[in-house]
């Protein structure tokens, strides 16, 4: 093992900037100083010996001077010298000294102080020298004696290291340690001596287990946790003992300690598969959930909810606790209540799915009593949106659902209202029978709605699906009490010069007060006051829209007179009312014209809304037949299919999801028999806490796949040359939120390196850990270096450094090897993922940041061209495979992808493929990259640029 790589426990943070004290002065400080020189002279020593000096003329010093002395803060810091300290000759002996200090340390293990004594002994652990261990060895077991559960605990460790690293020492340990623990009552020393057991001689822990196991639950946390980890071991070697220890995990489950019940449920889970466990983990995890005031702890034991739910047969079991799973909304986090949302959409079926209802109703009645604030929006958006899935899953739920929703479209938050219009819409067209309710509804709250988009969609709605001769006029007065008094210009500019009609100048509350608050000067204040508020406040929702100009909505509405016109027409046989319906509904169309092209509105109205209203003009002065079909029925024909594609489309990706959950046996399986299975086949399954400890320290092991190409040789990079003095190469291994650096050092010269030291610094958003330690190389010797880099947001990021070394005799300065940039790939940070078009148009709108790349390629087919970009830069590709389908000559795509960091990017793809330059002619066009940070769409364009050749392997 190189120096690198020795154990080290303690890791003391040392100023780079102070200089370095003289040998000679710290001998004079710790011969004679007062206690505090000694202490900072001893605090000096520690840290020139982890710089790599060694020091060897002060050893006998400390041991003369520093050595006998009763102060704690010395004896702290002995502890820590004396752990570093080199303790052997360069042949591999002890050193003669060391025994002094054995000495010592065994007078401190009989010292008076428990503090003095746990400390000693929490030292011993750290200590690789069996000769300095032996003697110590009565002193240690009479330790276990002793008054104080401090230095009894440190006892049993210090046993447990020995043990396992010189077991000649104390070979009864484990014979010893049982007694202990039988006759111990402190929950400290108890968890020790148990850990201990359960490494060093399982089947003692397992009897000491089997006579206490009645009373398991009375026991303290720390010990019903290592309770838990040897029963999730004993039964994972030996199956057979299961039905022995799950009645002890199933009491674990109502401990009082949160860490015990999740750790209870985890285990519970991998040893039993009956309903009545996962019933009762899945509940234990719901408690957690509710009580824990932690975010974090809400979210993973969330996923673990979400994991139970992915095995077919415990979905079934959850599916009975939705309505206990939706208690968990009673939290105001808006991630946690999104995948509690999530849940419970997922686990919905015909039994719950009514009771599920009332709940989210309720849920959103809550949202519109609470203060408006962002997240009561999204949380309301989501809730609209689970609503929208459960009608469209089980239409018998629609008609109890729509009523409640209705009331959002005249709510102030866009969002929300937008996905109740978008509910509205489909459930108007799926099911017939709601029609009349539907238009019932969204007449009473028409005249309500604030939002010009809203407003728009709504009279879409109307146009569309009123049918009967009551719901046409009802439409055309609504949109009369909309429009105000026609024509409007002329009404505009009485009003603008104060010529209306005396009632409507004191008809508003406000004017009314007036008069009778300011004595003689009411007609004046009246008059002043009343006639901007007549304007500003009282003026009627469509005719406030047109006056700021926006004239999209006249459009809108002139399609929508032009539909009910022409529906009124087929259902009314009187002419004389037919014309003067069609009359009316052009006088309104001509009135907005009017107004459009006055001075009166913020913005003139536009071309496009001009030939819009123009077209509905000359439909309705001909009512062809053939205008009619177009206006009435290819209308609903287009949003029809629109809505069957989306249908299977969310068919078809359901159908994925539950293949890949769907564990396929075929016929010739060979089917395992648990009785007839070998020990070692048993032991084969993953141990859940190796894994997750191999995870904590970043060692996940991931399948790595068949080509060998995608194996590790493929992360390492060179970072000098061959004929370099020193060669050096890089493994980078990406564990999520850090980087490790596994650089080998080779020594390629004949001479001694002393004070070999990677020096390394970091471009873009990461940051150094800690300062890889120096160390001494031989000559053709080698060793690695381990450093580990933070990393804070997507954004390549550059390592750089150099090689520093100081030739053995040589008086030269110090050398110096620079050394390769190391380019860290932003893919290791992207995943993809999706949202919806409204999202992504949202953000689109939103992010400052874009990057416009130039496709500059070799590849012929757009969607071979397109694929290939999927594949380089893991994103998602969100429009339709039925959309970017068959060949016309140019494509546009939509990607998003979020980075591990919660970071969203987002491209638009739009090629074209130039037909005229004959077939072989590559693709060309434009990809735009929006995101919020600079670094992530400067990034992403890096790497759109570096990979958009297909490469000929």
């Amino acid at each position: 093992m190189t120096a690198a790589e020795n154990v080290c426990y303690t890791l003391i943070n040392v100023t780079s900037d102070s200089e370095p004290p003289s040998e000679v002065s710290l001998k004079a400080d710790l011969e004679k100083g007062e206690i505090k020189a000694k202490t900072e002279a001893l605090k000096k020593v520690i840290i020139m010996i982890l710089n790599g000096e060694k020091l060897p003329g002060l050893l006998m010093t400390i041991i003369r001077f520093v050595l006998p002395l009763q102060d704690h803060t010395i004896k702290k810091l002995l502890l820590v010298f004396w752990e570093i300290v080199p303790k052997t000759t360069p042949d591999g002996k002890l050193l003669q000294e060391m025994i002094l200090v054995c000495d010592a340390y065994r007078k401190d293990l009989q010292h008076p102080n428990e503090f003095i004594r746990g400390s000693t002994l929490r030292f011993l652990c750290k200590l690789k020298e069996s000769e300095l261990l032996e003697p110590l060895m009565p002193a240690i077991r009479a330790c276990l004696e002793h008054r104080h559960s401090y230095v009894r605990r440190n006892a049993v460790l210090a046993i447990y290291t020995i043990y396992r690293n010189f077991e000649h020492l104390i070979p009864d340990a484990p014979e010893l340690i049982h007694d202990f623990l039988v006759n111990e009552k402190d929950a400290s020393c108890k968890r020790n001596a148990f850990m201990m057991l359960i490494h060093a001689d399982q089947d003692r822990a397992l009897d000491y287990l089997s006579t206490c196991i009645d009373q398991v639950h009375t026991f303290g946390d720390i010990l019903q946790l290592v309770i838990v980890e040897l029963i999730y071991k004993v039964c994972h070697a030996n199956p057979s003992e299961r039905a022995r220890f799950i009645r002890c995990i199933y009491n674990l489950l109502q401990s009082s300690s949160p860490a015990v019940k999740y750790e209870a449920a985890g285990t519970l889970v991998t040893l039993s598969s009956a309903p009545t466990a996962i019933k009762a983990a899945a509940q234990c995890y719901i408690d957690l959930i509710i009580k824990e005031s932690d975010n974090n702890v809400k979210l993973i034991v969330l996923d673990r909810l979400i994991e139970l739910k992915e095995h077919p047969t415990h979905e079934r079991v959850l599916q009975d606790l939705v309505m206990d799973i939706l208690r968990v909304l009673s939290t105001p986090d808006l991630e946690v209540r999104k995948k509690t949302l999530q849940l419970a959409l997922d686990l919905v079926s015909s039994r719950n799915v009514e009771e599920l209802v009332i709940v989210l109703k309720k849920e959103v009645i809550k949202t519109n009593n609470v203060t408006e604030h962002e997240d009561t929006d999204k949380y309301r958006q989501l809730l609209v949106r689970t609503l929208h899935s459960c009608s469209v899953r089980f239409p018998d739920m629609a008609a109890n659902v729509i009523p409640v929703l209705m009331e959002f479209l005249s709510d102030t938050n866009e969002a929300a209202a937008a996905d109740v219009l978008e509910f509205v819409r489909e459930a108007i067209q799926r099911f017939d029978n709601l029609r009349p309710l539907i238009i019932e509804k969204m007449l009473e709250v028409f005249h309500a709605i604030k939002t010009v988009k809203i407003y728009r969609g709504a009279l879409w709605i109307l146009g569309e699906y009123c049918s009967t001769k009551e719901d046409i006029q009802s439409v055309m007065t609504e949109v009369r009490r909309s429009l105000g008094e026609i024509p409007i210009v002329d009404n505009e500019i009485k009003k603008e010069t104060g010529e209306t009609k005396p009632e409507d100048e004191v008809s508003a509350a406000p004017a009314q007060k007036l008069v009778t608050e300011m004595g003689t000067y009411v007609t004046q204040s009246a008059l002043s006051s009343s006639r901007p508020s007549k304007k500003e406040e009282d003026r009627p929702p469509l005719r406030g829209f047109l006056m700021d100009g926006d004239f999209y909505v006249a459009a809108s509405l002139a399609t929508t007179l032009t539909k009910v016109a022409l529906r009124y027409v087929a259902l009314v046989q009187d002419k004389k009312k037919q014309n003067s319906f069609v009359a009316e509904a052009m006088l309104i169309m001509v009135t907005v014209l009017h107004l459009g092209k006055s001075s009166l509105p913020k913005k003139p109205i536009t071309d496009d809304d001009v030939d819009r209203i123009s077209l509905c003009l000359k439909v309705l002065s001909e009512c062809s037949p053939l205008m009619n079909d177009i206006f009435n029925k290819e209308c609903r024909k287009s949003l029809s299919h629109m809505l069957t594609v989306r249908l299977e489309e969310e068919k078809l990706s359901q159908k994925k999801e539950s293949e890949k959950r769907n564990v396929t046996v075929q016929a010739d399986d060979p089917i395992s028999f648990m009785q007839l299975t070998a020990k070692n086949e048993m032991a084969s399954k993953e141990d859940q806490f190796q894994l997750s400890l191999l995870a904590a320290m970043g060692n996940t092991q991931r399948k790595e796949a068949a080509d060998p190409l995608a194996s590790k040789l493929n992360k390492v990079t060179q970072l000098t040359g061959f004929s370099d003095p020193v060669y050096a190469e890089a493994y980078v291994h990406v564990n999520q939120y850090d980087i490790v650096l596994d650089v080998l050092v080779v020594n390629q010269t004949s001479d001694t390196l002393q004070n070999c030291t990677l020096e390394l610094a970091t471009l873009g958003d990461l940051k150094l850990v800690e300062k890889p330690s120096p160390l001494t190389l031989a000559p053709h010797d080698f060793a690695n270096i381990k450093a580990n880099v933070k990393v804070a947001s997507t954004e390549n990021g550059i390592i750089f450094g150099n090689i520093v070394y100081d030739v053995s005799g040589a008086a030269s300065d110090r050398n110096c090897v620079v050394l390769s940039d190391i380019h860290i790939d932003i893919m290791d940070y992207i995943q993809p993922a999706s949202c919806t078009d409204a999202e992504f148009r949202q953000m689109w709108a939103e992010f400052e940041w874009e990057n416009k790349v130039t496709v500059n390629t070799n590849i012929t087919d757009l969607n071979e061209y397109l694929q290939h970009i999927l594949r380089s830069t893991n994103m998602k590709c969100l429009t339709p495979e039925k959309a970017l389908s068959g060949f016309c000559g140019f494509m546009a795509a939509n990607l998003y992808a979020r980075s591990i960091f919660g970071e969203d990017a987002l491209a638009n793809v739009s090629i074209e493929k130039p037909i005229h330059l004959g077939p072989d002619a590559p693709v060309n066009g434009h990809i735009r990259i929006r995101a919020k940070s600079q670094g992530m769409a400067l990034s992403l364009g890096d790497k759109i640029n570096l990979s958009q050749k297909k490469s000929n392997m």
